[in-house]
């Protein structure tokens, strides 16, 4: 069984928190860090259970101490104790980094998510693009997605389940409701080093009466 580990260069590598076979949540190991998660504008705590930065202090590194370092990577503090037993604090998974949140009619989601959801429906290839426009008053966000070839060039019907199927699973998991669209394989452009996931039109379309977005 995989479990997932987390740490940073700047800290420590993989250390800072792990899960356990029970894979509820990342055990922080708290005799070695001090763990904060705070509003990423305020920098003031954000209640247990919601997301927000995640922010350490380091209490046995030697040489080069960090104090209250901002990570950048969106967790939150997950309630109750693990099924394991132990009952030091824990982390979720992170969610994403506070420079890739898009917040789409009021409602927080990161292209992790997205990719998620994404990786386990059958026939779509690894590589997708959110596009967000703003229409009139509202948000649109429209997911590009690679298909295998046997679904792009099969029968229409075919292809407008698997839409139907990958919006309604976007609905489930993020509560908001995207535009699926489905695309050729390499035709979403590719980029060296970090994959450009998302393209928000709102932030080139202005005039001198336009309101800013949330």
């Amino acid at each position: 069984m995989a479990t997932d580990n987390y740490g940073l260069s700047e800290v420590i590598g993989p250390g800072v928190s792990g899960e356990c076979l029970e894979r509820k949540g990342l055990h922080i190991n708290e005799d070695h860090f001090i763990l904060e998660v705070v509003d990423p504008d305020t920098l003031q705590p954000v209640p247990p259970g919601e997301v927000g930065e995640l922010v350490l202090t380091t209490l046995s590194k030697e040489a080069f101490p960090m104090v209250r370092y901002r990570t950048g990577d969106l967790t939150r503090i997950l309630p109750g104790e693990c099924p394991c037993g132990r009952t030091g604090r824990r982390m979720s998974r992170v969610l994403g980094r506070c420079d890739d949140m898009l917040i789409i009619r009021g409602v927080n989601v990161f292209p992790s998510q997205v990719e998620t959801v994404l990786f386990e429906i059958e026939g779509t290839e690894p590589h997708y693009q959110i596009v967000v426009e703003r229409k009139g008053a509202m948000d649109e966000a429209t997911v590009l997605v690679e298909a295998a070839e046997s679904i792009f060039f099969d029968q229409m019907r075919r292809q407008k389940e698997m839409v139907e199927r990958i919006q309604k699973r976007l609905a489930q998991e993020l509560g908001v409701t995207f535009e699926v669209k489905l695309v050729e394989r390499k035709t979403l452009e590719r980029f060296e080093g970090k994959a450009r996931r998302v393209v928000d039109k709102r932030q080139l379309w202005s005039s001198p009466t336009a309101e800013p977005h949330a």
